[in-house]
């Protein structure tokens, strides 16, 4: 089965409030959607949400990537041969979104070639995953307002609190409306984008422990080695390393160096193929993973737990599944159904998924 076309389609969906954290705001889900297509008619989608604030990559930049680089690499190319089609890919350095996006949408091909779904395909351990729920930047009253809000409607009992704030006592003051509001049954993490020093993250940690906090991630930069390194030998909080570690490579430096004892996995980041390799590197190495979120639509949603239900080991913890909520509109024609603070695989083949032309002639930027 050979490739025969890759579209890019930008496309923009407001948030139905800004989400906030240490390292940016986001206003509008300003992504884009790839489409490859095959010469037996079959098509592969899957969603690229750039970042610039964290990896660099815009809308426009993925866009012309695809268009100008990739496309003319892989079209004629064989839909299986993932191996050959990674190396082209990878002659060309960073964009990690844009390639992410092509890989998972030759795993939805294949899927759909023989009946399956990307998570049999993937591993098939399980058929859906627990939800973790991200909680951005806002007065400590209305962060736990949302928090009750989404364990009520949702049965969510697990949240992701962005910290990162100066001084840091803002943060501390919403773990502790949090702890309160939904007791020692919730389970709550903390995330801080690198938002401070190792100094002030360490300040912080004697607090969340006593709040019980399960997980901080990236609390400060890790390009500043020996005070991330000093930070996460005195946490007694599993440390995790998320926009630092999103390589095979970068992970086992990551553990190796002490920088991390946990790591993120987000397919918008890697896709499926090398989000498999972190996953194993994790592994191998006796490290826990958590499945994150790139501020994903429905579309990034359904590849985040089709992977993480797929192993284990990434199906353990909840996954960060609960960000398309935000969004005050979405480009699949199914809704995806929170129940029981649960979110399933989709049915059907490879990522199950039907994109809404209609929607997407709206709210795409290029015409």
């Amino acid at each position: 089965m050979k490739i025969t076309r890759v579209e890019a389609v930008p496309y923009a969906i407001p948030y139905t409030k800004p989400l906030k954290f240490a390292s940016g705001e986001v206003h509008t889900a300003e992504h884009v959607l790839v489409r490859v297509h095959t010469d037996e008619g079959l098509v592969g989608v899957a969603d690229a949400p750039p970042r610039p604030f964290t990896y660099g990559e815009t809308q426009t930049s993925v866009v012309g990537v695809i268009e100008r680089i990739f496309a003319p690499q892989l079209v004629g190319e064989d839909v299986f041969a993932r191996e050959r089609i990674h190396g082209r890919l990878h002659r060309t350095v960073g964009n990690p979104a844009a390639k992410s996006a092509l890989d998972m949408a030759l795993w939805d091909i294949t899927g759909q070639s023989c009946g399956r779904s990307v998570t049999e395909l993937l591993g098939g351990h399980t058929d859906r995953m627990r939800v973790s729920h991200m909680l951005g930047f806002d007065e400590p009253r209305r962060m736990a307002d949302e928090a009750q809000r989404m364990r009520d409607t949702y049965g969510i009992t697990v949240f992701k609190v962005k910290v990162g704030r100066r001084p840091v006592h803002l943060d501390l003051e919403v773990c502790r409306a949090l702890r309160s509001a939904l007791g020692d049954e919730a389970e709550l993490y903390v995330d801080g984008n690198r938002g401070w020093t190792a100094s002030e993250a360490a300040a912080a940690l004697r607090e969340f422990e006593e709040l019980g906090m399960t997980l901080a991630e990236e609390l400060c930069p890790a390009d500043d080695v020996l005070g991330r390194r000093w930070l996460v030998a005195r946490s007694g909080i599993p440390f995790v390393a998320d926009e630092s570690a999103t390589t095979p490579a970068e992970v086992t430096r990551s553990l190796l160096d002490g920088a991390a004892t946990a790591i993120s996995v987000k397919t918008a980041r890697t896709g499926f193929t090398h989000s498999q390799r972190v996953l194993f590197q994790c592994e191998g190495m006796g490290a826990e993973v958590v499945m994150g979120n790139q501020i994903d639509g429905r579309l990034g949603t359904v590849c985040t737990v089709a992977f993480g239900a797929a192993y284990a080991a990434s199906s353990r913890r909840a996954g960060e599944l609960s960000n398309f909520l935000d969004m005050s509109d979405d480009l699949l024609t199914d809704p995806l159904v929170i129940t029981d603070g649960t979110l399933a695989v989709r049915d059907g083949p490879g990522l199950g998924v039907v994109i809404d032309d209609d929607k997407l002639a709206r709210y795409r930027q290029d015409r």
